[in-house]
């Protein structure tokens, strides 16, 4: 790779020496991407390209790419609790921005998911009507943070109309599960907490489209069978999206996830334990994503 590199001779020594050691010396993803910042800004166009496509060539996939694909390969819930879910998301956001999706990006965003998740437009039409009636409670985000056995760290995140309840329910799960209900911020910090576009592939070269979405926050990209996923941090969401739809490109669903920076191996027993507690918590009409830092068997 090194002698690949130094083929390039309008590129100044010590900037090969820089890049070749940050990818070489097995750090993290956030110093890969230090890498290639510092590709971006010191170098040009074309010598940006070849440094970023080594950089890649020479990594495992990233811990966004490896989660996404865990997630998949997990059990959900039946349809009707993922329209649940979106059901919720359009009356935050219509009570957030308005009805008009055209005024709105957030709920934008939403109806994007929905059609994603093939949820019927009428379904779509109903919600975002219901929600705009004033009569209509809106619903409190509400994050809560805890331990499952043997260590693992679970964040969960909640919309709800009645916080008392929420709070007791998702109490009495870690309870009965030998878990316990931590306090705000001690495991979030755990967790990267980012956004994710899917856009279709069509005639789109992916690791260009990095290239110039590095600017508008973007931090990894990835190819699989549904498209092009582009993640980022959280404070990116906004101008991502008008990014890509200033360019014309279709969304065609976007989120926030959030990535366990450390994940720990259990056994199978264990795993079970973890398991139990987990179902609990995915099962409350409350609780819209559920996270946490056990490896993920694939199924």
């Amino acid at each position: 790779m090194r002698s690949g590199i130094n083929k390039r001779n309008n590129l100044s020594q010590k900037y090969i020496d820089c890049i070749y050691a940050l990818f070489i010396s097995k750090l993290e993803i956030d110093k890969n991407k230090k890498a290639r910042l510092a590709a971006k800004n010191l170098l040009s166009r074309s010598s940006k390209l070849l440094i970023f496509v080594q950089i890649k060539l020479s990594l495992s996939m990233g811990r966004a790419f490896e989660f996404r694909k865990a997630r998949k390969m997990k059990r959900w819930s039946a349809m009707s609790k993922t329209f649940t879910r979106i059901g919720k998301d359009i009356v935050m956001a219509v009570k957030e921005g308005g009805p008009n999706p055209e005024t709105n990006s957030r709920l934008r965003a939403v109806i994007q998911n929905a059609k994603a998740a093939n949820m019927p437009k009428d379904n779509i039409a109903r919600a975002i009507k219901k929600a705009s009636d004033k009569d209509t409670s809106n619903y409190k985000e509400v994050l809560f943070e805890g331990y499952a056995p043997h260590g693992v760290a679970v964040l969960i995140e909640t919309a709800t109309d009645n916080n008392n309840r929420t709070v007791a329910n998702i109490r009495s799960y870690f309870n009965k599960c030998d878990g316990s209900l931590g306090t705000s911020g001690s495991v979030e910090f755990m967790f990267d907490h980012s956004c994710n576009f899917r856009i279709p592939v069509g005639e789109m070269d992916a690791e260009e489209l990095e290239l110039e979405m590095i600017d508008f926050g973007v931090e990894e990209v990835f190819v699989d069978e549904d498209g092009i996923l582009l993640y980022a941090p959280f404070s990116s969401f906004g101008a991502i999206q008008k990014e890509l739809e200033e360019r014309g490109i279709d969304i065609l669903s976007s989120g926030f996830e959030r990535i366990p920076q450390v994940t720990k191996p259990l056994n199978a027993v264990q795993v079970a334990d973890v398991e139990k507690l987990l179902e609990k918590i995915e099962e409350d009409d409350d609780v819209q994503n559920v996270y946490h830092t056990m490896v993920e068997m694939e199924a």
